[in-house]
């Protein structure tokens, strides 16, 4: 399932397409805000959006062999709750 997709299973329970697309969007919206804001998003028995640090670290270039470094960064994390893995077992 893609965001369209998921536009289109929430269109069949709002009015419309353009509602539903305005919905999807205010929530990643909402999440991704917050996730710079706190660190972390709980949804109850669904899963929990977080934000985890990776060090930096020495790579290679796959095309040459030679090392680099790759910056230490923020990458976003879900992990599912109990209710979602329940869920899809």
């Amino acid at each position: 399932m893609n965001k369209g997709d998921l536009v289109n299973e929430v269109a069949k329970v709002t009015s419309t397409k353009k509602e539903a697309q305005a919905a999807v969007d205010c929530i990643f919206s909402t999440i991704t805000k917050s996730l710079k804001k706190m660190g972390a998003v709980t949804l109850v028995g669904f899963g929990t959006f977080k934000v985890d640090k990776r060090k930096a670290r020495t790579g290679r270039n796959p095309q040459t062999g030679e090392a680099i470094k790759i910056k230490a960064k923020k990458v976003p994390k879900f992990v599912a709750g109990k209710a979602l893995k329940d869920a899809v077992n």
